[in-house]
C-alpha cells in the first residue's frame, strides 16, 4: 500500500506540473500576440505610373490598410476613383502598390496638363536658357532654382542680380514628369511663381540676360544677396560678401534715382536722373527761384 500511494503521488505530481506548463505557455502565446488593428480598403497602383499616362482599371488594385494612418486623399475603392464615365490622368509618377491620392491625378474629365500641377494663385512662366545659363541641363522637374538677371549697359558698366529666390521648377522643355533624373540640354525652362514675379520674369528678360542658379536640395532660405558690378569682379571674394550686420539686418530699398537741380539764369528746375548703381533713397527738392547775385 505504500508502495502504491509512492507511485500514484508521483505520476500524480508529475501529471499536475505538465498540465501547469501547458497553460502558462498557452497564456504567454494569448499575451505575444497582437490585437489585429482595424484595416480598411484603399486604392493603390497595380503597376508603374508615369507623369500623363491615363490611368485605367489595369492600373489600380486594393489594398486593406491600417485605419488609423490611411493617407490624406486616398481612394477607399476603384469606382470612387474611376466612374466609368471620366478620365483621370497621373499628375506625378507613381510606384507598384504606392497609394493613389487625389493630389497625384487629375480631376473627373481634367487633362493631365501643366495647368494641373500649378499650386493656387501660382502662374507658369518660361525662361529662355541655353546650356550655360540652364545650369548645363542639370536643372530638373521638382527642383529649387534662383533666377539672376546680368544687364550689359556700356562695356565698363554692367551688373547681376539675384531676381528671384527658390523658384520651383515645374518642367524643362515639354518635360514634366518629377520623376526623371536623365540631365538634357534644355532650351526654355518652365517655373512656378506669383504674378508679381512673372511680371518681374517677363519684363527681366526684355532688358536683360536671364541664369539660372541650382539650389541645395532641401535649402529653402533667402539671403540677402546685393548687386555685383564690373568694379567687383577684381575684389577679393571676402570684400564682395555683405557684412555681417548688414547681411542680418533687412535692407531697405528706396527709390533708385537722385534729385539733380539745374540753374537757368533766375529759374532753377529739379530733375529725377536713375542710379543704377544700386538702391539708394531720393532727394526732396522743391523748385525755387534763385535771386540774382549782386
Amino acid at each position: 500500500m505504500m508502495l502504491l500511494a509512492v507511485v500514484f503521488g508521483t505520476m500524480a505530481i508529475f501529471a499536475g506540473q505538465r498540465y501547469l506548463d501547458r497553460q502558462s505557455s498557452r497564456f504567454r502565446e494569448v499575451q505575444l500576440v497582437p490585437k489585429a488593428a482595424p484595416t480598411q480598403t484603399i486604392v493603390v497602383a497595380a503597376l508603374p505610373l508615369k507623369f500623363g499616362v491615363e490611368v485605367t482599371r489595369q492600373h489600380l488594385r486594393e489594398i486593406a490598410w491600417p485605419e488609423g494612418s490611411v493617407p490624406k486623399g486616398a481612394f477607399a475603392k476603384i469606382e470612387d476613383l474611376l466612374d466609368g464615365k471620366t478620365r483621370r490622368v497621373a499628375l506625378a509618377a507613381l510606384e507598384e502598390n504606392e497609394p493613389v491620392l487625389k493630389a497625384k491625378v487629375t480631376g473627373p474629365g481634367q487633362r493631365g496638363s501643366l495647368a494641373a500641377v500649378i499650386q493656387q494663385g501660382m502662374k507658369a512662366v518660361t525662361v529662355r536658357v541655353n546650356d550655360i545659363n540652364g545650369v548645363a541641363g542639370f536643372v530638373l522637374p521638382g527642383e529649387r532654382v534662383d533666377v539672376l538677371l546680368v544687364r550689359n549697359l556700356e562695356r565698363t558698366e554692367a551688373y547681376s542680380d539675384v531676381l528671384l529666390q527658390n523658384v520651383k521648377v515645374l518642367a524643362v522643355d515639354q518635360l514634366a514628369d518629377e520623376s526623371s533624373d536623365k540631365p538634357a540640354l534644355a532650351k526654355a525652362v518652365t517655373v512656378e511663381v506669383t504674378t508679381a514675379d512673372a511680371q518681374k520674369l517677363t519684363l527681366a528678360g526684355s532688358v536683360g540676360t536671364l541664369a539660372l542658379a541650382l539650389r541645395s536640395a532641401g535649402v529653402a532660405e533667402r539671403e540677402n544677396a546685393r548687386r555685383i558690378g564690373v568694379e567687383d569682379l577684381s575684389r577679393p571674394p571676402e570684400a564682395v560678401q555683405l557684412p555681417a550686420v548688414l547681411a542680418s539686418a533687412p535692407v531697405e530699398e528706396g527709390p533708385r534715382s537722385r534729385m539733380v537741380g539745374v540753374s537757368r539764369g533766375m529759374k532753377r528746375q529739379e530733375y529725377s536722373v536713375p542710379v543704377y548703381g544700386g538702391p539708394v533713397r531720393a532727394e526732396t527738392h522743391t523748385a525755387s527761384t534763385v535771386p540774382p547775385k549782386s
